[in-house]
Parts: structure tokens; sequence; C-alpha cells
């Protein structure tokens, strides 16, 4: 009888700190995008299928979207944090583009595999990134792409997507920590807010390649004969 007693104890112990890491997991997956806010004019903010925050707003006059993602169906590597940093808005641009460093073939966060379309890699690219497109002949010009290269200076930098329904930048916010994974198989990441500094240079370079789209397709018009 006593053992029935001890073990009855130890199940409803677990079950409240499972309710307790329960919690703790849903407000900050929920406070994740805190520190993001102040970034934005009138940000709003909704709640992911992983339950972590999604952000958007109005940034220097243009909407913008920040949402992150878990990848934790992995193979030989750790866990990770993805956040996705959108310009949405239409381009002029006939097709999409999508440049993707250290490709595995199973990003969840993107439609990298979708495309169909392989290129070459022109010299001068990142020397682990892969071209993908859903038209080679409607694509933005490789002159313009390369101007933007840059953004890839930042090694947690993962994607760039130009596309005819906006931008986006994906990068590495965080790797579940080695230690815990491989003893615990504790993959939690997202426990303190994402930092806007980690932010701020992503939506810059959206806003300049846009602008620089835009200045590409008036150029294009106004060298059309009359």
């Amino acid at each position: 009888m006593a053992i029935i007693v001890v073990l009855g104890a130890l199940v409803a112990t677990l079950a409240i700190n499972i309710r307790r890491a329960t919690a703790a997991r849903h407000r900050t997956r929920a406070a994740y995008m805190d520190a993001c806010r102040a970034l934005l004019d009138q940000p709003r903010t909704g709640r992911s299928p992983t339950g972590f925050a999604r952000l958007a707003g109005s940034y220097q006059g243009h909407e913008v979207d920040i949402q992150a993602m878990p990848d934790t169906l992995t193979f030989r590597k750790l866990p990770a944090l993805w956040v996705l940093v959108t310009l949405p808005g239409p381009l002029p641009v006939g097709a999409t583009l999508d440049l993707m460093v250290r490709s595995t073939g199973i990003e969840p966060f993107s439609r990298f595999q979708t495309l169909h379309n392989q290129l070459g890699l022109p010299e001068g690219f990142p020397e682990t990134c892969a071209i993908r497109t859903d038209n080679p002949a409607l694509m933005p010009s490789e002159d313009l792409v390369r101007r933007h290269l840059h953004i890839f200076d930042d090694p947690r930098v993962k994607e760039l997507v130009i596309s005819p329904d906006g931008l986006r930048i994906v990068f590495l916010a965080e790797e579940a920590q080695r230690s815990r994974y491989l003893i615990y198989r504790d993959a939690e990441m997202g426990r303190t807010p994402l930092p806007a500094q980690q932010v701020i240079p992503k939506l810059d370079a959206l806003l300049a390649l846009r602008a620089d789209i835009l200045d590409a397709a008036a150029d294009k018009i106004e060298k059309i004969p009359a």
C-alpha cells in the first residue's frame, strides 16, 4: 500500500511539473517578439500554431511581418529556431528567385524545393549557395542580386527570397543547447525575447533591395522607345 501511495505522489508531482513547464513555455513563446515591438508603428501581435508570437506592423512606412519557426524535425544537426522577416507587397519582378545557403532539402520554412529550376552558381556568389527559380526568363537580373549579396555576410542568414509578392530574409535565431539536447532531448528554444538588434539589419536590407528593384524597373520603362 505504501508503494502505491509513493507512486501516486510521484505521478502527481510529475503531472504538476509538466503543467508548469507547459505554461512557462506558452508564456515565453508568446513574449518572443516583445523586444521588437518598438521597431514598428502600429504593431500587431498574433500567435502561430507553435505558440510563438508573430509580429506585424509598419517599418519606415512599409508593412512588415516577423515570425519564428522552430525546426525540430532534423537529422545530424541540432534543432533550430528560424526567424522569417518579410516585406510583403507587389513588386515588378516576373518570377521568384530563391537563394539558400547550406541547403539540407528539408527546410520547413521555405518553398525552395518546389522551385524546379536550379541555376548555376555565378562567380562571386557564396560557395554554399544554391539558387532556384520558377521561371529563369523572368527572374531579377544577376547584377541586381549581386549588389545585395552582402546580406549573406551575416553567417546566420539562411535564405533570401525575391518574388512578385514581396521579399524575405530567413536567419537562424537560436539552436538548441547541445548538451541538454544530447542528454535530455531538450529542444526548447526562445526562452528569451528576440533582440531587436538582430532584426533591424534585415529590415534595412529588405528596404534597400526593394528600392533597387523599383529603380531598376523604372529605368527599364524609361528606356522603352516612345
